[in-house]
């Protein structure tokens, strides 16, 4: 994995993306994770250059924590990871982005597939995928996971909703959250997530959640 945010690099990468598309401009330019060997403020006057050019239309972060949030100048979105299983944003990067009027766009709102209700005890995972090591989908920990997708299952069908509807809804009904992005291997997948909106997430939730 690339770390890379050094003003010649983030030039490098939004001009191969407009040559890519086609495009003139893009309309959100996002740093995907903190670069350990460039200052944000350099980073930052990269991307400010190129939006007074008119290459990109806003600048966006990934994966950034609220101290790195304020060393960044000019941002105007991030991308946290948030979902049911992964709730930690909610005790500071949301809280910030909302005081701070920045867009919110949460990526992984089904858990990586946990939560699209496809995996079961037999699911496995190939070697070269993370997740065949990941504790969370193997072993005892993903049999507590899969416990608690049952469970979020039969909350979901007594509300009319499937439970990735219902997963895709929780993280929407967030007041800071503006977009949900969501993966699909299929139409049926994108027609499914496009009626999370109208999923309903209120009532008791599941024991422990």
């Amino acid at each position: 994995m690339v770390r890379d945010a050094s003003p010649g690099w983030l030039r490098q990468g939004v001009e191969a993306s407009l040559e890519a598309l086609g495009a003139d401009h893009v309309d959100l330019y996002q740093v995907h994770w903190p670069d350990p060997n460039t200052p944000f403020a350099e980073s930052a006057t990269a991307l400010r250059e190129m939006v007074d050019e008119g290459l990109i239309g806003h600048v966006g972060v990934s994966n950034f924590d609220v101290d790195q949030l304020r060393e960044f100048p000019g941002v105007e979105a991030i991308q946290p990871p948030y979902h049911l299983f992964r709730r930690d944003a909610e005790t500071d990067v949301l809280p910030y982005a909302a005081e701070h009027d920045l867009g919110v766009l949460a990526y992984g709102p089904l858990a990586h597939g946990l939560l699209g209700g496809g995996f079961d005890e037999h699911t496995t995972f190939p070697s070269d995928d993370w997740r065949s090591h990941s504790p969370d989908f193997t072993g005892l920990g993903f049999g507590r996971n899969l416990a608690v997708v049952n469970e979020l299952r039969d909350f979901a069908e007594r509300r009319g909703a499937t439970i990735g509807q219902l997963a895709v809804a929780w993280v929407l009904a967030h007041p800071a959250v503006h977009v949900a992005i969501v993966g699909a291997r299929s139409p049926r997948h994108l027609d499914e997530s496009l009626m999370a909106g109208a999923a309903p997430v209120t009532g008791p939730a599941p024991e422990g959640m």
